[in-house]
C-alpha cells in the first residue's frame, strides 16, 4: 500500500501548460543513503516512516505516495547568456506540496527521477556524486542561514547512469520553498501568454509576497529578495557557479548546485566550474550576473506592469536601479557583522574592501581568515603578515568605536567550518566504493558551522596542495 502525505498541489492546479504530468520512472534496486530527521519532522513527516521499505520506494519514485500529483515543470532560460526558449525539469519531478509545521508551503521533488518531456534526450537521472554533492552543501547553506532549498533524502537505485563512465546511480528528495524561477516567467513571455503570465504572477504573489498587488510589486519583491541572497553568498566565500535565469528563484533561496563551490584562498575573480570558460559567474561578478537575472524578469513582466510599452519598460528600469543601493546595504551589513560592528560609519567600506584586498594579495584563506578575528589567527592566514598588520590598526580603532564583546559577534558572524571542496570531493570518491562515513561525518560537522568544535579541527584546514580542486562540474 503507497504511503498518504499530506499534499496540498498548487501548482498541479494550474493549467496544463504549466507542466507535464508523469510518474516518476521505477528503478531497479533503491538504497537508503540518508534521511534528514529534522527536516522531515519539521514537514510533519515520520523519519522512520521514510526510513522504511515503503518509504525508501517512495524516495526513490518506484511508489507513488497517495494525494501527489506528480509533474515536470515548464521553464525557459537564457544558459550562459544563449537563449534557449524551451528547457523545463529535464530529470526532476515534483511529487507535490506540504504545508510544514510554520504553515509554510514546500516542495517535494525527486531529482534524477528519470525522463520528463523536457529531457532533450538526457536519460533524466542522476549520479551519485552530484547527489551528494547538493545534499552536503545545500544542508551546509541553511546552517549557515543562507535561504536554499533542502535536502530531504537521498538514495541509492542499483542502476549504473553512464557520464564520462559507468557510475551509481541516486535520487535526491528536494524541498524548497517552491521551483518557480525567472526562466517560469520567461518561458510563457517569449510565446506572448499573457493570460498565463498573469495566472503565475498571481500564484507566485500569493504563494511567496503576500503584501504584494501587482507585477511591479512582485519584480520589486524578487529583486529585494535576490539582492539579500547575493550579499549572503558573497559573505561566505560561496561561488554558485551557473547563475542561468532558470537556476534563479522567485522566492530568493539558492537552488541547483551543480559546478557551486566555496572558495579556500580568496580572489575576487575565482572560478570553479568546468564550463565557465570566461568568468562569467566568477565570484566577483554575480551581483551583476544577478541584475542581467532579474532584467529578464522584468522584461517577461512588462505586459503586466504597464499598458503602454514605454512606460513599463521606463518603470522596471527604475526598478532595477534599485538593485545596486539594497545590494550595497546588505553587503556591508554582512561584512560590518564580520568585523564584530554593530554601528555605521562612511569608512566602513574601505575597510571591508581594504582587508579583501590584501587578503587576494596575500593568498589568505576567506573562511579562516574571518574567523580568525576572533582569536588573533587571521594573521597566519597571511603570505606576507604585514598587509594584515597594516589594516589590522585600523580596525582596531575602528573596534574601540563599537560596542565591546566583538568577539562573540565575530564568531556568531564567520563560520569555522564550511563545505569545503576537498572533503566533498573525498565524501564522493568514498560514496564511489560503497563507504558513505565521510559523507556522515561531513555532514554532522558542517550542521554546526558556527560552533567551535576542537575534536573536527581537521574539517576546518584548507585543502593540502595535493588535495586542491580547481574544478567543477554539473554532472549532468
Amino acid at each position: 500500500m503507497p504511503l498518504s502525505l499530506p499534499f496540498d498541489n498548487s501548482y498541479a492546479r494550474l493549467p496544463g501548460r504549466f507542466h507535464a504530468r508523469l510518474d516518476p520512472t521505477p528503478v531497479a534496486s533503491p538504497g537508503l543513503i540518508a534521511v534528514n530527521d529534522t527536516l522531515a519532522q519539521e514537514l510533519g513527516l515520520a523519519p522512520q516512516t521514510l526510513r522504511s521499505a515503503s518509504g525508501v520506494q517512495m524516495l526513490a519514485g518506484n511508489a507513488v505516495p497517495e494525494g501527489a500529483a506528480p509533474l515536470a515543470q515548464a521553464y525557459a532560460g537564457h544558459q550562459f547568456g544563449g537563449w534557449v526558449p524551451q528547457l523545463g525539469d529535464g530529470r526532476a519531478i515534483l511529487l507535490g506540496e506540504v504545508i510544514d509545521t510554520n504553515g509554510t508551503r514546500r516542495d517535494i521533488q525527486l531529482k534524477g527521477a528519470g525522463p520528463t518531456p523536457f529531457s532533450r534526450r538526457g536519460d533524466g537521472r542522476a549520479a551519485i556524486g552530484p547527489v551528494l554533492r547538493e545534499y552536503i552543501v545545500s544542508e551546509a547553506m541553511h546552517a549557515l542561514g543562507i535561504p536554499t532549498s533542502r535536502a530531504l533524502a537521498a538514495v541509492t537505485t542499483g542502476e549504473a547512469v553512464l557520464r564520462e563512465r559507468p557510475l551509481p546511480g541516486a535520487v535526491l528528495t528536494r524541498v524548497a520553498a517552491s521551483h518557480i524561477r525567472v526562466g517560469t516567467f520567461q518561458y510563457f513571455a517569449a510565446r506572448g501568454d499573457t493570460e498565463a503570465l498573469r495566472l503565475l504572477t498571481d500564484h507566485a504573489i500569493a504563494r511567496h509576497y503576500p503584501q504584494a498587488e501587482t507585477a511591479l510589486d512582485l519584480l520589486n519583491g524578487v529583486i529585494a529578495a535576490q539582492a539579500r541572497l547575493i550579499a549572503r553568498w558573497m559573505g561566505v566565500g560561496f561561488i554558485h557557479g551557473v547563475m542561468n535565469t532558470d537556476n534563479m528563484t522567485i522566492s530568493g533561496e539558492t537552488i541547483d548546485y551543480g559546478p557551486c563551490a566555496f572558495m579556500d584562498t580568496y580572489h575576487p575573480d575565482k572560478v570553479f566550474s568546468s564550463i565557465d570558460q570566461h568568468g562569467r559567474y566568477a565570484f566577483s561578478r554575480q551581483p551583476d550576473i544577478a541584475v542581467w537575472n532579474l532584467a529578464q524578469l522584468a522584461s517577461s513582466l512588462l505586459p503586466l506592469i504597464n499598458d503602454n510599452d514605454e512606460a513599463a519598460v521606463e518603470t522596471a528600469t527604475a526598478a532595477l536601479r534599485g538593485f545596486g543601493d539594497l545590494f550595497r546595504a546588505e553587503w556591508l551589513s554582512v561584512f560590518r557583522a564580520k568585523l564584530g560592528l554593530t554601528t555605521a560609519e562612511p569608512e566602513d567600506a574601505d575597510l571591508i574592501s581594504g582587508l579583501l584586498d590584501r587578503m587576494a594579495f596575500a593568498r589568505a584563506d576567506f573562511t579562516n581568515t574571518f574567523r580568525g578575528l576572533a582569536d588573533d589567527s587571521a594573521r597566519d592566514q597571511f603570505t606576507q603578515a604585514e598587509a594584515f598588520d597594516q589594516w589590522a590598526t585600523a580596525w582596531q580603532a575602528r573596534l574601540a568605536r563599537d560596542l565591546p564583546d566583538h568577539q562573540a559577534r565575530l564568531r556568531a558572524a564567520s563560520p569555522a567550518y564550511i563545505p569545503r571542496n576537498h572533503r566533498i570531493e573525498q565524501a564522493i570518491q568514498a560514496a564511489l566504493t560503497g563507504d558513505l562515513t565521510p559523507f556522515h561525518a561531513l555532514n554532522a560537522v558542517l550542521a554546526r558551522p558556527f560552533d567551535d568544535q576542537p575534536k573536527q579541527a581537521a574539517y576546518a584546514l584548507p585543502p593540502r596542495p595535493e588535495e586542491t580542486v580547481t574544478r567543477t562540474f554539473c554532472g549532468t
